[in-house]
């Protein structure tokens, strides 16, 4: 394929830097008194015949070019889906981080914990599954993006956001700062 469009570049190259004009056939001179300056006011008519050839279109597209477009928008298109699973996975980490404040209330101690953080993984496992079902034609290579892809952020967003509410809800009343939640 890199061939072909390599090729047709050269074609093109080399056309363009062939003379354009035909050739001249005109006499020999017998005398060499003749070759010398010549009146040049009758130049224009001199001139040779300027060869039929139309140019190469620009509007035309190799099939290399083509494909090179398409890839570009899929790329694109992937681009965007990525950007847009990254800000479902910030949202996520926002509410289920405040969600693991009130469900895990009843338990106690070290438990609450281990819990919540299992929680957070239970729910980055669904937005990887969700992820899978978005449609993302990656490479094989770059199929890791639909794990990776703002993991630290989801991670780091869930914990800030479960140490606030938590702190929020269990503000004490007396003293300090009053809780705005009641």
């Amino acid at each position: 394929m890199a061939k072909d469009f390599k090729q047709g570049i050269l074609k093109i190259i080399r056309a363009d830097s062939l003379a354009k004009f035909k050739k001249k056939k005109s006499k020999p001179t017998p005398d060499p008194h003749d070759s010398e300056k010549k009146d040049v006011t009758n130049d224009k008519e001199n001139l040779p015949e300027i060869e039929k050839e139309s140019p190469p279109e620009i509007n035309k597209t190799s099939k290399a070019e083509s494909e090179d477009n398409a890839s570009e928008v899929t790329t694109n298109q992937n681009k965007a889906k990525l950007d847009k699973l990254f800000w479902i996975r910030i949202g996520l980490a926002v509410v289920a981080g405040v969600t693991a404040t009130f469900i895990f209330e009843p338990i106690e101690g070290e438990e609450r914990r281990w819990a919540s953080i299992g929680f957070m993984i239970i729910i980055f496992i669904a937005s990887v599954i969700f992820a899978k079902g978005m449609g993302l034609q990656l490479a094989k290579s770059d199929r890791k993006k639909l794990v990776t892809t703002g993991i630290g952020s989801y991670v780091f967003i869930y914990l800030f956001m479960w140490i606030l509410s938590y702190t929020l809800v269990h503000l004490p009343s007396t003293g300090g700062i009053p809780s705005p939640i009641p």
